[in-house]
């Protein structure tokens, strides 16, 4: 059985990495298949994993925007048959909505949805086209003549990272990540729900919230105060309640369980908020502080400006890098997301 992913097309890498981190940490059975940028398939699914894959995926992924079962792989000169082939009744609840979605092909989208919904209902008793809120959603995916015929069962909900935008929430500090991104580097990070994640510059909370959101305890500290409060009174109003909060310097923390990820932003730049530490020795001083709070496992997800070499600090410590990801920010600007592994 197969699961086909929509994804952003925000950045041409970050999407793939994060959802390839999930199958990993989740400890998947599926074989992924990029299609095109923006169109991944997870193919030979066994029927009994399905439904939990689904859900995961659903629950977890921040830059894919649909999850949808594939009920048939057809073309253009055969749709017909394969939609009418398909038993509807298994799939749909009362009413329905079909939407069309386009990678390289030149397909009347409007004429496609009219066109199904009618053999869908020709096949079908006892249901409806609903446009606007419909319980079951068919989504015919078109890339160049071939069509995927697919139907929605859990919903990916992705007005939550509007609706938690960091000016939205009851504590706000300029300059903190958007959630998306936060969501997509404790995804990186491999850790699963229930395992403890730590943001030991943890500023507002956002990566924090998304860590929370996914089911995992998380811990946080901050040597400004206000941040190590300001995180509190964030996770509180998410419905967040497995977290610590410390306000520590990072060269001080000692943990009272070794973590399972880091996830974090570290500040730089002319002014930061680390006391007496200045320029690139924000890094080095973090990276040797963190080593012993982790586990022998355990991974670390982290933000950095492209002037800041890791490499050289990473090796010193041993911890190795697994992937990076760079996002322009403006013209001076790109940030690095780096994942690294604590080595033994």
């Amino acid at each position: 059985m197969e699961l086909l992913c929509i994804q952003s097309q925000e950045h041409p890498k970050l999407p793939q990495g994060e959802l390839k981190a999930v199958i990993e940490c989740e400890q998947m059975q599926t074989n992924l298949e990029v299609i095109t940028e923006g169109l991944v398939i997870l193919k030979d699914i066994s029927p009994e994993n399905l439904d939990d894959y689904y859900q995961i995926l659903t629950r977890r992924l921040g830059y894919t925007h649909e999850v949808h079962q594939i009920l048939k792989t057809s073309d253009i000169s055969n749709l017909n048959e394969d939609i009418l082939s398909i038993s509807w009744q298994d799939y749909i609840n009362e009413n329905f909505a079909v939407r069309v979605k386009r990678f390289n092909s030149q397909i009347d989208t409007v004429a496609y949805e009219r066109k199904a919904g009618s053999l869908i209902l020709e096949k079908c008793d006892n249901i409806k086209v609903k446009l606007n809120n419909p319980n079951s959603l068919v989504r015919l995916v078109a890339f160049e003549d071939v069509i995927y015929v697919a139907i929605e069962k859990y919903h990916l909900d992705k007005k939550h990272f509007e609706d938690i935008k960091p000016h939205k929430r009851p504590f706000f500090y300029p300059g903190s990540m958007s959630p998306k991104l936060a969501r997509c580097m404790v995804n990186l990070s491999r850790v699963k729900a229930g395992q403890l994640v730590l943001d030991p510059f943890c500023g507002t909370g956002g990566i924090l919230i998304e860590a929370g959101l996914i089911g995992c305890r998380v811990v946080g500290s901050d040597v400004n105060w206000k941040m190590k409060n300001g995180t509190a009174i964030n996770l509180e109003h998410c419905g967040i309640k497995d977290y610590r909060t410390f306000h520590l310097d990072v060269r001080e923390l000692k943990m009272y369980e070794k973590v399972a990820s880091v996830v974090t932003d570290p500040p730089y730049g002319i002014s930061t908020s680390t006391g007496d530490i200045d320029g690139d020795d924000i890094f080095k001083e973090f990276f040797h502080s963190i080593y012993d709070n982790m586990a022998d496992d355990a991974y670390l997800c982290m933000a950095s400006p492209h002037y800041v070499d890791l490499t050289p600090m990473v090796d010193e410590v041993g911890f190795e890098i697994v992937e990076q990801y760079a996002i322009k920010m403006h013209r001076s600007l790109t940030r690095i997301i780096t994942v690294i592994k604590k080595s033994l």
